[in-house]
């Protein structure tokens, strides 16, 4: 093996896809999955190569410091994906502390592991930390998130993705660890956990159960296809410059109940039922505390600097993301345990 690579956060639903993409197309890299397997986190997402000779799963947690020094001793790594993180907005409102302990504190363990690992000989060694367009805050009417946009977090979660990019930039000036970051927008596709709204209205409308709406729904996110991230993070782990930054992003925006609508009219094709049926199961609910207007990424330079551009079509996307569903009931079945259903429960109660 000439790398031996650790990627955080890898049994969730993005992390599996840059794991699988790794694995699959370098066979000489030794692939280091790191995963707690808390709610969003599970092995199935990954059995097609969980037998593969070059991949290794460890269960662990980033927020326990000794655990991490422990395996960086390991494995001495060349390099950290680090995709490990809480992400949704609505539990981060709900219990901010778990969203500081993961997405800080985590971020800090790693990133000390590294520096101790490493001892100034950086030759060939890249830390490369995901985060997410919300650090931005939130956009009018018009306008995009650009790499140099102020930060301006509007929710936990988005403040504790902030603080850790501002860590990861931090160790990188103060102690030269060689970094680069990514900015997304909104991922869908196979393997998402259903409290996101593409899984969770798909298995909402399978099941003839309301389709809950915030607010007026006409909150505006870029919606990308979780391949062409994998893709994206491959083509930055590689060949991005040190300590830069880039925006990712699907030139793909959709006002969530146009969004909602449309998913609408594809369930109702491929379930075979009338027309419209779908739709009547819309129901607004009361809008979550600091909700962001609306995200926008321009995503130009990843594009110019590295020729990425998203493969997939919106519409191809979607179609593929619902067949992924229907067809892999059983795998929903075993993520929405009864934990989960009390959450969404108390989430969506109706306004």
């Amino acid at each position: 093996m000439q790398k031996k690579l650790l990627i955080t956060g890898g049994a969730g639903f993005i992390g599996s896809h840059v794991v699988r993409l790794f694995v699959q197309k370098y066979p000489d890299y030794h692939i280091i999955n790191l995963d707690a397997l808390t709610y969003a986190g599970n092995l199935e997402n990954l059995k097609d190569i969980e037998h593969a000779p070059n991949y290794t799963f460890v269960k662990a947690d980033i927020t326990d410091a000794e655990a991490m020094s422990e395996l960086f001793a390991t494995y001495t790594f060349d390099g950290i994906i680090h995709l490990a993180a809480e992400s949704h907005v609505d539990r981060s409102i709900t219990d901010p502390n778990a969203f500081i302990q993961t997405n800080v504190m985590g971020t800090a363990n790693l990133l000390s592991a590294a520096k101790t690992t490493w001892k100034n000989n950086y030759e060939g060694k890249r830390f490369y930390h995901v985060s997410t367009d919300e650090v931005y805050g939130s956009l009018g009417a018009t306008g995009f998130f650009l790499e140099t946009t102020p930060y301006d977090p509007q929710s936990p979660y988005s403040a504790s993705k902030a603080a850790s990019d501002h860590l990861v930039r931090a160790y990188g000036n103060t102690y030269h660890i060689p970094f680069v970051i990514t900015n997304c927008s909104n991922n869908y596709g196979p393997n998402q956990f259903p409290e996101k709204l593409l899984p969770l209205f798909i298995n909402n409308i399978r099941n003839n159960k309301p389709l809950p709406v915030y607010g007026d729904g006409k909150y505006t996110r870029d919606w990308l296809y979780v391949i062409d991230h994998a893709r994206a993070i491959d083509m930055v782990y590689h060949n991005g410059k040190n300590g830069e930054t880039y925006n990712i992003g699907g030139f793909n925006e959709w006002q969530n109940i146009e969004l909602i609508k449309l998913l609408c009219v594809k369930m109702d094709e491929k379930l075979g039922r009338d027309a419209g049926t779908s739709a009547k199961l819309i129901t607004y609910v009361k809008d979550r505390p600091g909700h962001d207007r609306r995200y926008a990424i321009d995503a130009n330079k990843i594009k110019n600097e590295l020729s990425w551009t998203p493969s997939v079509t919106f519409e191809e996307g979607l179609s593929r993301t619902i067949d992924w569903y229907l067809a892999n009931q059983q795998w929903l079945d075993h993520v929405t345990s009864g934990d989960y259903q009390k959450y969404y429960n108390t989430q969506y109660a109706h306004s």
